[in-house]
């Protein structure tokens, strides 16, 4: 189990972080990389080794980032992510002004060095996980694209220049392949979203057209968690009606699915464009992309195989699945395919 970044600020929070050595800062970045498990691998057996380091620091950078928006002590005044964000931003432009002093800044601040990495990216963000602090809904499918232009498409654009590849047709490829890659992951982890931090990314508009009430949805799942807690009795549930109320995800399951649908219907075009990016990168990159690419289409595949029903279930993909794709892809590799 990962440490919980609420647990890190003990150490490593305001005020708190005593620069470590540069050996000792990667140290602590590769750790972290290695302690999560994600769908989407982080650093696959494919990266050169000279650039697994680097990889480690923007990814820890990111992982601090989201966390620390969502990650608050009981109690905590919601306002409490922002202003964590904004020392995240505070420590950000130490580290481009040679001041690192937090360990992933120690580490990033010589992956900046080496690649010429811009500001801009990592600021855009801190950015989109500020957002997530007081923007729960979404009304327009644009006005979610537009937050994937600052939650992902910054790291395709820095992965990129880990390769050294500085191409704005590259970048916008890229842009397509990681869109796509949150989508996907918005998709898959609706429940997830609703009950562990109050958000829907599903927008609006979209759910109107196929019947679905967003609110309903949100005020459903919420009940369906209360009848599957252990902790519920039978007696209690009984005097709570919490019973019967759940019983209308059947009700607007219909509706779930239709919409599920479409949208995972709009993120296909965006993997097909991406996969475009794949001739255009040199064979080092290129592996590592198919890798992010085909774990997303597995996750809409496996979201099609369920019949669009993220909500009562989520899509994983399993160690033989992952397996698998890294054989396809070091076939590809050897095979030129």
């Amino acid at each position: 189990m990962p440490r919980p970044i609420i647990q890190e600020l003990e150490t490593y929070g305001p005020d708190r972080s005593d620069a470590l050595s540069p050996a000792q800062a990667r140290e602590y970045t590769q750790a972290m990389t290695r302690a999560n498990h994600e769908n989407f691998s982080v650093a696959s057996r494919f990266l050169p080794r000279e650039l697994r380091d680097d990889f480690h620091a923007v990814y820890a950078f990111c992982r601090w980032a989201d966390d620390l928006g969502d990650e608050r002590a009981e109690g905590d005044d919601p306002s409490r992510g922002i202003e964590l964000l904004e020392w995240w931003s505070d420590e950000l432009e130490r580290c481009y002004r040679g001041e690192p002093r937090h360990p992933v800044f120690v580490a990033l601040h010589e992956t900046i060095q080496k690649h010429d990495l811009p500001q801009q990216p990592f600021a855009d963000l801190i950015s989109a996980f500020t957002q997530d602090q007081y923007q729960k809904r979404y009304e327009t499918w644009d006005q979610v694209l537009d937050y994937c232009t600052r939650s992902a498409n910054p790291v395709g654009r820095l992965v990129l220049r880990l390769y050294g590849t500085h191409d704005d047709e590259a970048d916008q490829l890229a842009d397509a392949t990681c869109t796509a890659l949150q989508l996907a992951n918005f998709w898959q982890d609706v429940r997830r979203d609703i009950l562990e931090r109050d958000r829907v990314y599903i927008p609006a508009d979209l759910a109107t057209v196929h019947g679905l009430e967003l609110e309903a949805m949100v005020r459903l799942t919420r009940l369906d968690e209360a009848v599957r807690c252990a902790a519920c009795g039978t007696a209690a549930l009984a005097n709570s009606g919490l019973g019967k109320a759940s019983g209308g995800l059947g009700e607007l399951m219909p509706a779930y699915r239709a919409t599920l649908h479409a949208l995972v219907q709009k993120t296909w075009p965006l993997f097909e464009e991406g996969r475009q990016l794949w001739p255009v990168v040199g064979p080092r990159v290129r592996s590592d992309l198919k890798l992010y690419t085909l774990g997303g289409e597995t996750v809409l595949r496996k979201i099609e195989r369920l019949r669009y029903d993220t909500w009562t279930q989520r899509p994983v993909i399993g160690n033989l699945t992952k397996a698998k794709l890294m054989l396809r892809v070091l076939a590809g590799r050897v095979f030129g395919g």
